[in-house]
């Protein structure tokens, strides 16, 4: 009995001293630079995440106030952009305004180009000819030649629409109906600001003088003056512009007269007065004839 009692204690004393020689080799071990037991390393892996979660829950309470201030920000930005529409708003009005008045700038440019255009289709209107509602035949047979352009009245005639910078010293001034227009061997001119253009002789005009060139067509017993497309008639010692007579023949049309074409004859017309083509004696010729518009 006292010899199994004495084993017992034997062992409880070796079982005591394995405890505590493993307990101090653990702590000797925990203590090493590469040491670390089991449990250590999974402590120190708890330990990191709590120490990122102790950081990480300042960071979103300090994130917090940031947040707020942005969205401030974002406000005042908000009233900023909203400012910036009233402005944008107030920039846009002006410029539609700016560019209602440039439209309006524009609708005076586009009517000084229609007004040009009428003062050009009034220039074309000398040679533009409205088909006549009627023309009646002449004395003479009806006989066509094509129309060419007579210019041989000299150096110092010039057709319609001719400019001229200046004027010879023989040009005198010439007043009809309160118009005012300058004559100068045959060819009467309008004044610019650029210099002198030719017209057709104007009816009423009167001359003491003749270039040159000119021919006496007789009709119906009375004598008639013509030169460079004009008709006068003598009165005393002056000349005055008339319409041209109807039965005047006459060889040559200056240039600036069209062909036109009714009811299949071709007539040649020259500052509103229609000529009749013909053959007389042989010569080729042309007639005044009547027309209605």
């Amino acid at each position: 009995m006292n010899l199994l009692f004495g084993i017992s204690l034997r062992c409880v004393c070796l079982a005591t001293c394995i405890l505590i020689a493993e307990d101090a080799i653990s702590q000797h071990r925990g203590g090493g630079r590469g040491g670390g037991g089991q449990h250590q390393p999974a402590q120190r892996r708890q330990a990191a995440p709590n120490r990122n979660t102790q950081h990480r829950q300042p960071a979103q309470q300090r994130n917090t106030p940031n947040r707020n201030a942005p969205n401030r920000n974002i406000n005042n930005n908000r009233n900023i952009n909203s400012g910036n529409r009233t402005i944008n708003n107030q920039h846009n009005l002006s410029n539609n305004n700016i560019h209602n008045r440039n439209v309006h700038v524009d609708n005076r440019h586009v009517n000084n180009v229609n007004v040009h255009r009428n003062n050009v289709n009034v220039h074309r209107n000398v040679n533009v000819v409205v088909p006549p509602r009627r023309v009646y035949p002449g004395r003479y047979n009806y006989y066509y030649h094509p129309y060419r352009p007579y210019v041989g009245w000299g150096p110092a005639w010039h057709p319609v629409g001719f400019f001229l910078a200046t004027l010879t010293a023989t040009a005198i001034v010439v007043s009809v109906n309160n118009a005012k227009y300058h004559y100068d061997q045959g060819v009467y001119y309008t004044q610019s600001s650029a210099g002198y253009t030719a017209v057709p002789a104007p009816l009423g005009a009167v001359v003491t003088t003749l270039p040159s060139g000119y021919t006496t067509v007789n009709v119906g017993g009375s004598p008639y003056y013509y030169y460079g497309g004009a008709f006068y008639t003598r009165g005393g010692s002056s000349y005055t512009v008339v319409n041209p007579p109807v039965g005047a023949i006459i060889t040559n049309v200056p240039s600036g007269a069209q062909e036109v074409e009714y009811s299949g004859q071709k007539y040649v017309v020259y500052n509103g007065t229609y000529y009749q083509p013909i053959n007389n004696n042989g010569q080729q010729a042309y007639e005044v004839v009547q027309w209605d518009e």
